[in-house]
């Protein structure tokens, strides 16, 4: 219950630390119990030896009659909180400590008083106090120019022009940056020349920043456009950018189009992320992506970044007959590359032309091709009206014994509305591939198809056997296709089934109830019986987990990295540790240094006890009812990308999202305790313990 929130440094130099105690319990992991008699302290940590400071604060000084002379003393006082309490009340003193501070910067010795004049002199509104600050700007130390350029920069001070054009050209980069953010804030076009210069030198992304900045706060383009003919890429890159980002800066596509394909990666690099950002260039980039797509030498990186860019703008019209004609009739790396944009555009529907692409894609021999076809079919939003051709063409896919079984799920899950008659042969492919020895997404693409197919009453009775050894991962999906049964022997038959399954901790209740709705009251109530022994009793999740950490001891590393990489577990299907598995769930490659053994343990039992920060699930409810649970991987103006599970991805238009609220569910199904042995767990549990890859 010790719980340390805030370090904060007192006048002295000690430390004091604030513990809140066991009161406060939202986003920490490790309080799921309000404890409000747990009040917490206030603690104050000095290190040992250390001189103790006398009044540190000049709480023993004259403040209310000290003049000007006598407070200017105090600038260089070796206790901090008295040097601050003097700048203040110079300042406050106004014109009446101008000739008093400017006396200090013209012959004190002390580069702190100096410095500390300059702060002072900084808040009055008064001219000689800007005449002061130029003094400064000259100062022998670089560290009272930097505050006398902060002062002019704040001031947006044109007198000091010449002085901080000087400071621009200075070897400090500290000097540097200041001199140009003061340049952007007074905003003289004499300046855009300097600016530019100093952009063509080797520096760090901090000074460049504010070079770039200043450039675009001034807002000349026709001076920042003849950056683009200068010599040094860097120089190049600044205009680029300002232009593009400056008030009137009106920079073209033309201007931009020619370095994506340049050989310099800085270049290449800043053109392509400011297209990125133009999706009306579509059109006019489409020419440059042609011949981008027809080139036979591209190599593996270019490809990526063609592939990207072509999702960028996927939303054109133009770009759209581009990808569709490529994918029908183009060379065969740029038929996969037209795919793989197509699948990473964002769209609310699929193009026509996009449609009768891939049902050409997905008949040819082309056994790669055909396999992204498929997950491009999958990955795209639902036709509004349907496509019989498309659906039919994915439904050959699926009947093709030649093809692996996993392309061949995949194809019938990406059939928008589902199979209507389920043939005997694909059920049991279907029933057999839920089978928890399957890779997971073998597992969920067969739930999925088996969820939206319209079911034989004896294919249901069938699939409640399947239920019985449905995983985590696989048992509300499934549960979804007796939504529209009503009879009380399959509906008893499946309660039944439900309450031995594997899988029932991960269960969702509202899935459930949905499944229910037009079963008999009987059947109803076996429901309730199984939702009511699933309620969350904190103290018990805490009591089990104190006797699960006794017995989870002598864990194997080894063992527990293949537990964690494999089917049974399948926890790399949504967690990376590395460059290695998926993306839905937190990054683990060094959760052993920010999670402690209990934590890493509830987090595997109990998925749904805490959250990790941007990983929060929502609920996202649609305008014809559909409910789904999921992660918020893009939130965009015009929709979001929803993860839902392992390799499952759900477009959601911004017009079609009725309500969305925060769910307690997590993506993360509960119930692997239920799937591993105690031995196995123990293994889970000390390969996590050990997970400190890139920690120092």
């Amino acid at each position: 219950d010790f719980h340390p929130t805030d370090v904060l440094e007192d006048a002295d130099g000690s430390l004091l630390v604030v513990d809140t105690g066991g009161w406060y319990k939202l986003c920490c992991p490790t309080s799921q119990l309000s404890k409000p008699d747990v009040l917490g302290a206030i603690y104050r940590v000095r290190r040992k030896g250390a001189p103790r400071v006398d009044d540190p604060r000049g709480l023993q000084l004259d403040w209310t009659s000290a003049g000007s002379a006598e407070l200017a003393k105090r600038l260089d006082d070796p206790r901090p909180a008295v040097r601050s309490r003097a700048v203040h009340q110079l300042a406050k003193q106004g014109s009446e400590s101008v000739a008093v501070l400017t006396e200090v910067l013209k012959t004190s010795n002390s580069v702190e008083a100096r410095r500390n004049a300059v702060w002072a002199l900084t808040p009055i509104e008064r001219t000689e106090a800007r005449a002061a600050v130029r003094l400064a700007l000259s100062d022998g130390d670089e560290r009272v120019r930097q505050v006398a350029i902060h002062s002019a920069s704040v001031w947006r001070d044109a007198g000091s022009l010449p002085q901080l054009l000087d400071l621009l050209r200075s070897s400090a980069p500290a000097l540097q940056r200041a001199s140009a953010e003061a340049l952007g804030r007074i905003g003289d076009k004499t300046a855009v020349p300097e600016l530019l210069a100093a952009t063509g030198g080797q520096h760090d992304r901090v000074l460049d920043h504010s070079l770039t900045y200043a450039l675009i706060e001034i807002a000349d383009p026709k001076g920042t456009a003849a950056g683009l003919q200068a010599a040094s890429s860097n120089t190049k890159r600044a205009a680029l950018i300002a232009l593009d980002q400056m008030d009137g800066g009106e920079l073209k596509s033309e201007k931009v189009t020619p370095l994506l394909a340049s050989s310099d990666p800085l270049l290449k690099q800043t053109a392509s992320w400011i297209i990125s950002h133009h999706p009306k260039w579509g059109g006019a980039l489409a020419g440059f992506f042609r011949q981008r797509l027809a080139a036979k030498n591209l190599s593996p990186a270019d490809r990526d970044g063609l592939q990207q860019q072509l999702s960028q703008f996927g939303g054109d019209k133009a770009i759209q007959a581009l990808l569709a004609a490529t994918v029908e009739a183009g060379l065969p790396e740029s038929r996969l590359t037209g795919l793989r944009s197509m699948a990473q555009t964002p769209l609310k529907e699929i193009p026509a032309n996009w449609s009768a692409a891939l049902a050409r894609a997905l008949a040819g021999n082309d056994h790669d091709l055909v396999r992204q076809a498929v997950s491009t079919a999958r990955a795209l939003p639902k036709p509004k009206e349907g496509d019989p051709k498309l659906s039919a063409a994915l439904l050959r896919v699926g009947r093709d014994r030649s093809s692996p079984n996993e392309v061949r799920l995949e194809a019938l899950a990406a059939i928008p509305e589902g199979l209507a008659n389920l043939e005997p042969e694909l059920f049991e492919l279907l029933c057999a591939s839920i089978d928890p020895s399957q890779p997971v997404s073998v597992r969920g693409s067969a739930a999925s198809v088996l969820a939206k197919a319209k079911l034989t009453s004896d294919q249901l009775l069938s699939l409640t056997d399947a239920i019985r050894s449905a995983g985590p991962l696989e048992l509300s999906t499934l549960l979804v296709a007796f939504g529209n049964a009503g009879d009380e022997t399959l509906g008893l038959k499946l309660m039944a089934a439900v309450k031995q399954s594997k899988g029932l901790l991960s269960l969702r209740p509202d899935v459930l109830k949905a499944s229910l709705a037009k079963f008999p009251d009987s059947v109803q109530k076996e429901g309730d019986k199984v939702l009511a022994s699933l309620d969350i009793d904190p103290a018990k999740q805490k009591t089990h987990l104190d006797q699960l950490l006794v017995s989870l001891k002598g864990g194997d590393i080894r063992r527990g990295q293949a537990i964690f990489n494999s089917t049974k577990a399948a926890c790399s299907a949504c967690h990376a540790i590395g460059y290695l598995g998926g993306k839905v769930g937190p990054d683990l490659t060094s959760i052993s240094t920010i999670r402690g053994e209990r934590d890493l343990l509830e987090s595997i039992i109990y998925p749904s006890a805490s959250f990790v920060r941007s990983y929060e699930p929502v609920v996202v409810v649609t305008q014809s009812g559909d409910v789904h649970n999921g992660v918020i991987r893009r939130d965009a103006p015009d929709g979001l990308l929803l993860a839902t599970g392992p390799r499952t991805e759900v477009r959601i238009a911004r017009a079609d999202i009725k309500e969305m609220r925060p769910s307690n569910v997590s993506v993360m199904p509960a119930g692997l305790e239920d799937q591993l042995t105690r031995q196995e767990l123990a293994d889970l549990l000390a390969f996590l313990k050990n997970t400190r890859w890139g920690a120092q």
